[in-house]
């Protein structure tokens, strides 16, 4: 009779063990939830908030880089700043394809910008990351931004894009299933909304968003 007592008791500690184990290893793992293709199929003012805090990601010889995402910009197709407000051409058709692909371009001939297709087929827009806060693979970023001030390593469109190895080849990738993926992650910082910057038609649009007294955006 006494035996039982000691067995409920010994039960009790296996399971509490086993639960602190499971809980402790899958907090130490944290497995990634990457980003469906559904997330992005929705207007993209929605979608560039709603990046804002997740992790982009991807491999440079063999090592995970990585960086949260603090700073995002939307385009529309009836928006003048947008690249697909002109209409389909070869160098916008990303655009125009279902959202949860990459569209990347060049500027002044030498800088590459990352951006994720949303919306439905035919509907040309766009988020452009704007800015991510280094998360992995720091050293990496370092060598390939020719820097070592961290807060510099990818405050811009075109610094996170060499900081992440991002070129033409990156151009029309799956988001979800690709060399570069987004994984969503939460936050509890205040998201600022204003205007973007950079462009010269179309600046009064309220489409820029960045996570507030994030000290890795491009610009206040």
């Amino acid at each position: 009779m006494q035996l039982r007592p000691i067995l409920y008791f010994t039960s009790y500690l296996l399971l509490f063990y086993l639960d602190l184990i499971t809980y402790l290893i899958g907090k130490k793992l944290k497995v990634p939830q990457i980003l469906k293709s559904d997330f992005y199929q929705r207007d993209a003012t929605e979608v560039a908030r709603d990046l804002l805090g997740c992790v982009i990601s991807r491999e440079i010889d063999g090592v995970k880089v990585s960086g949260r995402i603090v700073e995002t910009e939307a385009y529309l197709q009836d928006d003048p700043a947008c690249h697909a407000f002109r209409g389909l051409t070869p160098r916008t058709a990303p655009m125009f394809e279902t959202g949860g692909i990459s569209y990347v371009y060049l500027i002044y001939g030498m800088y590459y910008c990352f951006n994720t297709v949303t919306g439905e087929k035919g509907n040309g827009q766009a988020v452009l990351i704007r800015a991510i806060e280094p998360l992995e693979g720091i050293e990496i970023m370092k060598r390939l931004r020719k820097t070592e001030k961290v807060k510099n390593l990818c405050s811009g469109p075109g610094k996170l894009c060499q900081a992440l190895a991002i070129n033409k080849d990156d151009n029309l990738r799956c988001l979800h299933s690709g060399p570069i993926k987004i994984s969503f992650d939460r936050h509890n910082d205040e998201i600022f909304t204003t205007t973007r910057i950079g462009i010269s038609v179309g600046t009064e649009l309220p489409y820029r968003y960045y996570l507030k007294n994030n000290s890795f955006i491009s610009k206040k």
